[in-house]
């Protein structure tokens, strides 16, 4: 299936989250539950937030966007922020669609039913395509595994008694942990 046809097939399918791996196999996923839709609407607003005070650093993403990665997959993150810089270099069509740009800053949020395995995996992916920073947050066990570019593995954290911070990468962010609870 070509990007077109890929882009026009999840058109068509909009009661689906559809991703695409890099070896072109598709994903279907289910509208997440209600209780995960929560967490990521608290987790964006604590996004938007920082954004609203550093619009001109780059822009924020929820999760019904999709992005083209270098190694051919295509994307959604539950959150994600490009840079301007690299927003800006593309074209009004290329952003559009799935925009081919591996975001500097990614979120998963993991569900009852996501597969740990699955989503460390992505997050590794994405490392390996460009992205600098990574969270996945495990809502229910209270963990949340970090990926930093250059670095092997992750780091985990236990409890969300804590904020997470944008680093170098989003400097000033921070999340508090406590209202995805």
């Amino acid at each position: 299936m070509s990007d077109d046809e890929f882009f026009n097939f999840c058109q068509s399918n909009r009661k689906w989250r559809i991703e695409r791996n890099a070896a072109h196999d598709i994903l279907l996923m289910a509208p997440t539950y209600t209780l995960t839709g929560k967490r990521n609407a608290r987790l964006l607003g604590q996004l938007y937030a920082w954004w609203e005070e550093h619009q001109e650093v780059g822009e924020i993403f929820d999760s019904n966007a999709g992005f083209t990665l270098p190694n051919g997959a295509v994307r959604s993150p539950d959150a994600s922020w490009v840079s301007a810089s690299r927003w800006q270099a593309l074209t009004p069509v290329q952003q559009e669609k799935f925009a081919a740009v591996c975001p500097e800053f990614v979120v998963e949020l993991r569900s009852k039913t996501d597969s740990l395995k699955v989503l460390l995996a992505k997050l590794e992916e994405y490392r390996q395509n460009g992205t600098r920073l990574g969270w996945l947050l495990s809502c229910d066990d209270e963990k949340t595994y970090i990926f930093r570019a250059g670095q092997e593995g992750y780091e985990m954290l236990e409890g969300f008694e804590r904020e997470l911070s944008g680093e170098d990468v989003l400097p000033g962010l921070r999340v508090d942990l406590r209202k995805l609870r």
